[in-house]
């Protein structure tokens, strides 16, 4: 059923990923953006991506199973206008870190071991400063879905409470257990990174730390209380953000988000390429607008220096329905 459900996925993107006027990635279709006036602007992120790259980098299968959803006590909560949890936890480091998937659809992967790490930090007042390893829970949850080919971001909390994971910091980091074995790429801009090129095979799941690492796999091990859905409601987000953390959360990445630059992003025009999933921070407001604070997993060159800020209240590109997160056993 997974293979299938991501199979739905890809085949729904049509070889013209864009409309005719304005080709996926173009400056055509920068202009028109722009043009539009609307709550953000556009600028050239990806050179000379091919279409199943692009496609490849969305790998969360959406709709997929749901946890069960906590409802907060809304009533009796003050909730400040903005909110940004980098300036609220400011021992917490992993808060402000943007991560690099490379060119493996670990979205999935991503968002959950970002917002983890932020929860372990947060929930133990800052003691416990860690980096979850995406790559133990890309490389070893197998009911997760297909590894860099997609996954269910709800999936990849629930194998955080039951099987625990390692730690692992970005590739070449040596930091933590097991850190991420996909080199960085250049997704966007002619930067210093090698380009992206081609699919990404899954790692293997290798149950040990990298040499020099002082614990041993299973001493490493950081596992979640109990994990979650959060209502597809901003009160319930907000509080939920508010009170413990960073959230995981899935949505429709359409052919104008690969060209945000700045702003809050709203869907205007382009086709539908698949699920991604990312990291909710806070929230906020932009000239009027409301918006979700979000980092992306696409490095740090993407975007507004790898983080994005998208409406919010209205359920944009289904934004608040696949929303996750858990509360870790510190």
């Amino acid at each position: 059923m997974h293979s299938l459900a991501l199979l739905c996925v890809l085949v729904t993107v049509s070889v013209t990923l864009a409309r005719p006027h304005h080709p996926l990635l173009s400056p055509e279709m920068v202009d028109h953006i722009n043009k539009a006036n609307s709550t953000w602007k556009a600028g050239m992120n990806f050179q000379n991506a091919d279409v199943s790259y692009v496609m490849g980098l969305c790998g969360t299968i959406l709709k997929g199973p749901r946890l069960p959803e906590v409802f907060h006590d809304t009533d009796n909560i003050k909730l400040p206008d903005s909110f940004d949890p980098r300036k609220q936890w400011p021992k917490c480091p992993t808060i402000q870190q943007i991560r690099d998937q490379g060119n493996c659809g670990s979205c999935w992967a991503f968002g959950a071991a970002e917002a983890i790490s932020d929860r372990v930090c947060i929930l133990s007042s800052s003691s416990v400063s860690v980096e979850i390893s995406a790559e133990d829970l890309l490389s070893c949850c197998d009911s997760c879905g297909m590894g860099c080919y997609g996954g269910f971001p709800s999936a990849a909390w629930d194998f955080w409470a039951k099987n625990g994971l390692v730690t692992g910091g970005l590739h070449g980091s040596h930091v933590g257990c097991r850190p991420y074995s996909i080199a960085p790429c250049e997704h966007h801009v002619n930067g210093t990174r090698p380009p992206c090129q081609g699919e990404q095979d899954t790692p293997k799941c290798v149950e040990q730390c990298i040499d020099g690492y002082p614990l041993s796999y299973p001493k490493d091990k950081h596992f979640g209380k109990r994990t979650y859905s959060i209502p597809a409601d901003q009160q319930q987000i907000m509080t939920e953000l508010y009170k413990y953390g960073p959230v995981e959360a899935a949505f429709s990445v359409y052919a104008d988000f690969l060209l945000y630059k700045t702003g809050v992003y709203q869907h205007l025009t382009g086709d539908m390429l698949g699920g991604h999933a990312i990291k909710i921070l806070g929230w906020g407001e932009e000239n009027g607008t409301p918006y979700w604070l979000a980092a992306n997993s696409w490095n740090s060159d993407w975007g507004d220096k790898g983080f994005f800020k998208i409406k919010r209240g209205n359920d944009e590109c289904g934004i608040e329905s696949e929303m996750v997160a858990g509360i870790p056993a510190v």
